[in-house]
């Protein structure tokens, strides 16, 4: 069956994301040194992480939220107020940080639109990921932009079924096993991982290397190759 239709993650696969979450863990960590050591300051936030993502979803918004819920918790309330202003000012950074491409990624996908309709299918805050793709330059090569709370199978079903393409005929790229990967191939199509060399735990997974459906790509320029091989 010919492909019809490929789909593309956005974060730390079109731009860099991961490291600005990274830098901003930094500034966190030194902002509530005194209350807490950083290994501690990072396993209390990643578990009001965790807590938090049914209720706020993904990206920087529910991310400041956290950390600011983070620092009452780990200093029994008594944080002061110019530290929650400075915690609030890097979470607006965050929003603010320009998301430029990826070296080679606006050629990749001049390349791809080319083969079949790109799909942009993304996690996180509507507003914040819609601006990114705008700032970006790239979006007249997506003919469907998809931001979605969470990726699963259920979820990348009805994206499909959207844009009138059967899950076995859809490829999907992205650089998280547990978001861009495991729930595709679970539908029945195929999935090209592009890795990133940071990945947040909480998108950790084993890839499933043996898969006939799967493929682990230096880069996207590689996916082209790899549409003609599956024709």
């Amino acid at each position: 069956m010919p492909l019809t239709l490929v789909g593309i993650d956005a974060d730390d696969t079109l731009w860099h994301n991961e490291p600005v979450f990274r830098l901003t863990h930094r500034r966190f960590n030194e902002l509530l040194g005194e209350f807490a050591d950083e290994a501690e300051l990072e396993r209390h936030l990643a578990a009001v992480e965790r807590r938090n993502i049914s209720t706020y979803g993904y990206g920087a918004k529910g991310f400041t939220l956290s950390m600011i819920e983070t620092a009452l918790e780990v200093s029994d309330a008594s944080v002061s107020p110019a530290v929650v202003k400075e915690i609030l000012e890097a979470g607006r950074e965050m929003m603010l940080h320009p998301h430029e491409p990826l070296p080679g990624v606006a050629d990749a996908l001049e390349v791809l639109a080319g083969r079949a309709p790109l799909v942009l299918i993304t996690k996180g805050d509507l507003f914040h990921q819609e601006s990114k793709l705008a700032a970006s330059g790239l979006g007249r090569h997506f003919s469907g932009v998809e931001i979605v709370s969470e990726k699963n199978a259920d979820t990348y079903r009805r994206a499909f079924a959207r844009h009138g393409a059967n899950p076995e005929a859809v490829l999907m790229a992205g650089n998280s096993v547990k978001s861009d990967i495991l729930p595709v191939l679970e539908t029945g199509g195929y999935a090209a991982l592009i890795p990133y060399p940071l990945v947040w735990e909480h998108e950790a997974a084993e890839a499933p290397a043996d898969h006939p459906r799967f493929r682990e790509l230096a880069s996207l320029a590689a996916l082209p190759a790899w549409l003609d091989e599956i024709g």
